[in-house]
């Protein structure tokens, strides 16, 4: 929604006379006559692409919609998936220009392939919860009823910063869960157990909070100690790596902060 409903934008700046596209040149070169360079942020313009872990589905889609807005002519895509899975794509040579992760390992991942621009910053923090059905058929009250046989649990896989966050929940309880499939997003999780397919899922709070009445929330006492730090940052390569930039600030700034906050995301 948010690609196409500036892609039409643009189409319109197409149709702008050849004499406002003269003004428009002029006004971007500086005092020497050279092209001016919004490599240094404050950019109005500029379409890039943002992969960004499932989990945060909900607060960056508002923010892409207020960046747009602050930036006059900007066009933000955004791509959702496992973060894992999303560093893999940016790995193989997927262009993006920005990548915010559910976890630090999985960032560092991507700057082991030197693919970041600069430092990443963390942005947000998160914490697992129990999900179930509304009806809660299988009477889960804790991780132990989860683990119990018969009982149909599903997990992040262990690649995946939700499973890595599952296992170290596991090893902290001494619980050793079974669960029936370990899926490759927290949404693919949490899609389970709202559709009954699943009597538990081990899911972010967020997505809890996200799915309103269609799931409802156990809280993990001991997931207060395994919490997931999001880290965002600018990629190599973006060919509008002022915009990048300005995006990142948007995000760690007073406007992402009040975004994600509200969606449940604790602070860095």
């Amino acid at each position: 929604m948010i690609r196409m409903r500036l892609l039409t934008r643009g189409r319109r700046l197409l149709l702008l006379p050849a004499a406002v596209l003269v003004v428009l040149g002029v006004s971007a070169c500086g005092a020497d006559g050279a092209p001016g360079d919004d490599a240094t942020g404050d950019s109005d313009g500029g379409s890039i692409t943002v992969f960004a872990a499932a989990s945060l589905k909900e607060p960056f889609t508002a923010l892409a919609e207020q960046f747009e807005d602050a930036h006059p002519g900007a066009e933000v895509t955004l791509n959702f998936a496992g973060s894992s899975d999303l560093a893999t794509q940016l790995v193989e040579g997927a262009p993006a220009d920005v990548f915010a992760s559910a976890d630090e390992s999985t960032m560092e991942s991507v700057r082991r392939a030197e693919l970041l621009d600069g430092e990443p910053i963390t942005f947000a923090t998160n914490t697992l919860q129990l999900a179930v059905p509304p009806d809660n058929p299988a009477g889960i009250a804790s991780l132990d009823d989860a683990a119990r046989p018969g009982v149909k649990t599903v997990v992040c896989a262990v690649q995946v910063p939700c499973g890595a966050a599952a296992a170290r929940v596991e090893e902290a309880t001494d619980v050793e869960l079974t669960p029936v499939s370990e899926e490759s997003s927290v949404t693919d999780v949490l899609g389970k157990v709202s559709s009954g397919e699943a009597d538990a899922g081990l899911v972010y709070v967020t997505d809890v909070r996200a799915a309103g009445e269609a799931v409802l929330g156990i809280a993990l006492p001991e997931a207060a100690d395994v919490v997931n730090s999001y880290p965002i940052a600018a990629l190599t390569g973006s060919q509008e790596s002022g915009a990048a930039r300005d995006f990142v600030d948007f995000v760690v700034g007073d406007d992402g902060r009040a975004v994600l906050e509200a969606a449940g995301f604790g602070a860095p």
